[in-house]
């Protein structure tokens, strides 16, 4: 747990470190400290860190994340999770954008062990922003996903990885209530012949002082094909620190 917690965390800070180089060409985004309830898979209280970054210019726009979450209990490791995430949007017009997607993630407790999506499509703005923004994507890709090694290893098959088209559908709604308070309710729909991914969390998120802000956040993640021994769904329910990180600008 303790090398865990070590590696997640210098990946965490040199990607962090990395990020506030570049922060000069555009960059702006948030790192979070979380601690969580999971249900499922796994029945635990977990320690979780994230980053969060955005770069948008005239018709580009640039995010990025990542996300680490451990969970102990009775001094064994019940939940090691790592996923990252890289999205590029052209826009057409005020309200049309084309867009292409990399997600990967490694879970060593969940339904699947590790897996990846590369995809694109296109999006629409329902809603134009401020203070309520909504925006609304669909596309084709490709998805890989490997299921754990049963346990004990005997009785079952071992793992198998699936490679195939999927098709994905994305929802993103944000809505700043004020100067102080913001909420958020996304939910992506990955669909292919061997499983289809869903998962929606909603969030609030409230001002503290300066750029210390708190959070807490629900989502249910559900496959509806998974191996034998495993959970259909599993619920992450979150209480965290965000700081946010500001765009830092140069003078030439």
């Amino acid at each position: 747990m303790k090398k865990s917690l070590l590696l997640a965390s210098a990946i965490f800070l040199a990607t962090a470190g990395t990020a506030q180089a570049q922060f000069t060409d555009g960059w702006s985004g948030e790192a979070s400290l979380t601690g969580s309830k999971t249900t499922g898979n796994t029945e635990t209280t977990d320690l979780g860190l994230g980053l969060k970054l955005n770069k948008e210019t005239d018709v580009w726009r640039h995010k990025f994340k990542a996300l680490a979450d451990f969970g102990r209990v009775s001094g064994v490791n019940n939940k090691q999770r790592f996923s990252l995430g890289y999205q590029i949007d052209r826009d057409l017009n005020e309200r049309t954008y084309v867009y292409g997607n990399a997600d990967y993630f490694n879970d060593d407790f969940g339904a699947f062990q590790q897996g990846y999506f590369l995809g694109g499509g296109l999006g629409y703005k329902a809603i134009l922003p401020e203070p309520v923004s909504w925006n609304l994507e669909g596309g084709l890709g490709y998805r890989s996903q490997e299921t754990q090694d049963p346990v004990p290893p005997a009785l079952l098959p071992l793992s198998e990885t699936n490679n195939e088209l999927a098709l994905r559908a994305f929802s993103d709604f944000d809505w700043i209530l004020n100067e102080n308070v913001s909420a958020y309710n996304d939910t992506e729909i990955i669909w292919s012949s061997s499983d289809t991914y869903i998962w929606n969390e909603i969030g609030i998120t409230a001002t503290l002082a300066g750029n210390l802000a708190a959070r807490a956040s629900f989502r249910i993640d559900t496959h509806s094909d998974v191996p034998v021994g495993t959970e259909k769904t599993d619920t992450v329910t979150r209480f965290g620190i965000v700081y946010t990180l500001l765009l830092l600008l140069l003078s030439d």
